[in-house]
């Protein structure tokens, strides 16, 4: 795809954006079996539902850019997922893994506030403001969830694991 225009870009970072939202649906319910906390592993099924959410409404961005949802390869989100497996296969101690699966997730979601964080200012300067709303609401879902993730890691993951 050529990149000639700024509407160009936001249509390629949508594409792998939407990929990478599709690679996690597949990784996120081997993370929670992986992880001994019930709490980490019910904060891994919420977010494998808010996953589907961001999935659907990254369709909807693509209707009004009037483009069928299509799918480019997320490189980054595959590096990042194949770090949380090798973390899963790693032999270490439950708290550790714990731990090491919220270190992981938290790389997730940053790498997504990211692209969405891009993709919701692009799609202001180019007066797309119900492309702006759906994104911000996925990047504010987003950010929430890394705050969880931060809470469960500060108040016993990562304490059990230090001991």
């Amino acid at each position: 795809m050529k990149m000639e225009t700024l509407q160009d870009l936001f249509h390629d970072e949508l594409k792998d954006i939407y990929d990478a939202e599709h690679q996690l649906l597949q990784a996120l319910p081997k993370m929670a079996k992986a992880a001994t906390s019930e709490k980490l592993q019910a904060a891994f099924e919420e977010h494998l539902k808010q996953t589907e959410e961001h999935v659907r409404r990254a369709e909807e961005v693509f209707d009004i850019i009037g483009k069928k949802p299509s799918r480019k390869t997320c490189k980054a989100m595959k590096g990042l997922i194949e770090e949380g497996s090798e973390v899963i296969k790693e032999k270490m101690d439950p708290e550790v893994r714990d731990a090491a699966l919220i270190a992981s997730a938290q790389r997730v979601e940053h790498y997504e506030m990211a692209a969405y964080g891009c993709l919701r200012t692009w799609a202001e300067l180019l007066d797309m403001k119900d492309a702006k709303k759906l994104l911000q609401t996925t990047l504010d879902e987003e950010g929430k969830t890394d705050d969880k993730l931060t809470k469960l890691a500060e108040t016993g993951i990562n304490v059990k694991a230090a001991a």
